[in-house]
């Protein structure tokens, strides 16, 4: 019965087409639904499968590796070069590309197959959602994707009618420490912050990626520093405890979590931040 469903479902795109707008701004159309994709980048690939078109994902980039079935895609290379012949080779009808991800070199490559791309950028929670939304139209499983956009709504709606106004936390989020590198206003991580009562001290910077000094950090003293678990063998977060006159030194607000469930714009990223609202809860709660 479900087969059959999916039969009317592929008809009715072969019929009328669809045409999405991608984040991008450019229009994207197909005469029917997309069945053999590929994904050049992990959150592309957690977005298809959540969609409800992870058995249309014929190639990904290195890292896709949620949910567990992304992990057997094969790969069609990493951040430093794409295989253009495997791509070709798993002849793909529609390519989902990481925009500032990947280079303008592998871009340029993509597109010269005259294979139809949509960008994939989502800069704000919401632009998860609608990134589900427009991928279900593009593979012809509306009903999934519109479910899941639905759910995590919901979860976003409810962390921010909870959290979001808290008394206000300066926070400084961290993503590496040597060099010291953080995100800026426009980061879809300073959108979960806001939901939490978060302030990304650096939000007002304009490289979405930069890296700042000790000295700047210690003069906006946060309250709050947040980053992800550290790698064996790296310090992280724990490289601020020296400093005991940072305010969230003294206060012991040095909190690492999952970077992966914020950093990545997919569904998860709710898990994430539900996680994040409590350290920065924990935090008021240290308030004297």
């Amino acid at each position: 019965m479900r087969g059959f469903a999916l039969m009317l479902a592929l008809a009715a795109g072969a019929a009328h087409g669809v045409t999405v707008q991608d984040d991008a701004g450019n229009s994207v159309t197909l005469a029917r639904p997309a069945l053999r994709v590929i994904s050049t980048a992990p959150h592309i690939t957690e977005l298809l499968f959540a969609a409800g078109g992870g058995e249309r994902v014929v190639g990904a980039m290195n890292y896709s590796d949620y949910p567990e079935a992304a992990r057997r895609i094969p790969l069609i290379g990493s951040d430093a070069q794409i295989d253009m012949e495997r791509v070709l080779a798993l002849r793909p009808d529609l390519l989902v590309v990481w925009q500032t991800g990947n280079t303008e070199r592998q871009l340029a490559q993509l597109k010269s197959l005259g294979i139809p791309i949509f960008y994939s950028e989502p800069k704000k929670l919401d632009d998860v959602a609608t990134s589900l939304t427009r991928l279900g139209q593009l593979l012809g499983t509306d009903g999934t994707a519109q479910a899941a956009a639905r759910d995590y709504r919901q979860k976003i709606g409810k962390l921010t009618a909870t959290y979001a106004q808290r008394p206000p936390v300066k926070v400084f989020y961290q993503i590496w420490e040597k060099p010291l590198f953080t995100l800026n206003g426009e980061h879809i991580v300073s959108d979960a912050l806001r939901v939490c009562g978060g302030r990304n001290i650096f939000a007002g910077l304009k490289v979405t990626a930069p890296s700042v000094s000790t000295e700047a950090v210690l003069q906006e003293n946060p309250e709050a520093i947040v980053g992800g678990e550290q790698h064996s063998g790296q310090a992280g977060i724990n490289i601020w405890k020296p400093y005991k006159g940072m305010l969230a030194v003294q206060r012991d607000n040095l909190f690492m979590l999952d970077s992966e469930l914020l950093v990545r714009a997919t569904p998860r990223i709710a898990d994430g931040i539900a996680v994040l609202c409590e350290k920065l809860e924990r935090a008021r709660r240290r308030r004297p």
